[in-house]
């Protein structure tokens, strides 16, 4: 049996719960050194504290919650394990979820419905893993989408400084993601962010993510294939997918291949006036690494364009 949180006090269920028909209203949950819980059916408002904080904590679900209007974030966790974050719909924060310094990894944030990132300066992502190492990591079949002039994110989603398994990679998969900027610096999805190992992105589908759509920012063993990625051209959109080591630590072992990109470019905001726009697909940083195996591979001004994804992306919630 599990124990569940319902309106702050533990209860005991005997099975895992399914899609709620209604939710229970309560004040935003800080746990320490908890374990073996299941936070279900909540809404929160976090105010100016996460809704859901986890310190030290490990084997907790975090499933069907509500999570919104918080000036830092949805879901804030730090040096815990084995946290299952799925069916969740989360607005209107700094940023989603993000994950610190979990050297035991099993961090799954899969099927949540995630809206308008506002931003403080350092978290404005749907979802960062900063410091998470190990196996069973997984960023899957989320919902993300950031409304032009009702949300001022940075990337995505963004793995900082992680290591995954050279026979279990850190998995960025099946996400649906549409809207970025005005960032100039912001993408739809980064790996390798100040280096990392073994991270995998695939088959995931963005339009108009901001600056970029999927880069490689360093790192070894990193793959990334078979995503679609599309971007008409704002003040803001640079390129649609990209390689470089930012890192100041070696790069290598690098795969891009499969991918279909139609990306046009608006960038920099001063030459942006509508007409002067040029395409740009792809790149990568020739002074500093080599060109990724099956770069060839990819499909170039694809034949696709935003209907890619669905006009309403998020179904399940009002805006």
């Amino acid at each position: 049996m599990k124990k569940i949180i319902i309106g702050g006090i533990l209860a005991v269920a005997i099975s895992a719960l399914s899609c709620r028909a209604s939710y229970s209203q309560n004040k935003p949950i800080n746990l320490i050194n908890a374990h073996d819980l299941v936070i279900d059916g909540q809404t929160i408002n976090g105010g100016d504290v996460p809704c859901i904080w986890l310190r030290h904590c490990s084997n907790i679900r975090i499933t069907h919650c509500k999570l919104m209007n918080s000036s830092t974030f949805g879901i804030y966790i730090t040096s815990s394990s084995n946290i299952q974050i799925d069916h969740n719909y989360i607005a209107k924060v700094s940023a989603g979820v993000y994950v610190e310094d979990a050297p035991d990894g099993q961090v799954r944030v899969t099927n949540n419905d995630m809206l308008n990132m506002i931003g403080q300066p350092y978290h404005k992502d749907f979802v960062q893993f900063n410091r998470v190492n190990g196996a069973n990591n997984r960023i899957c079949d989320n919902n993300l989408e950031n409304i032009q002039g009702e949300s001022n994110p940075e990337d995505a989603i963004n793995l900082y400084k992680c290591n995954g398994l050279d026979d279990d990679p850190i998995i960025i998969s099946g996400n649906r993601i549409r809207g970025g900027g005005p960032s100039m610096t912001g993408s739809g999805i980064t790996i390798g962010d100040q280096g990392g190992n073994n991270q995998l992105v695939e088959n995931n589908i963005l339009v108009n993510t901001g600056c970029m759509g999927i880069q490689i920012a360093g790192g070894t063993n990193m793959k990334v294939l078979n995503n679609t990625i599309y971007s008409r051209a704002f003040p803001w959109s640079h390129v649609g997918m990209g390689y470089g080591n930012y890192s100041g630590k070696p790069s290598n072992n690098i795969i891009m291949k499969g991918n279909k990109i139609n990306w046009m470019s608006g960038w920099p905001r001063d030459q942006y006036n509508g007409t002067k726009t040029r395409r740009f697909d792809v790149s990568y940083q020739r002074s500093a690494v080599s060109k990724p195996e099956g770069w060839e591979d990819n499909i170039l001004n694809a034949p696709i364009d935003s209907t890619i994804l669905p006009e309403k992306l998020l179904k399940r919630h009002e805006r």
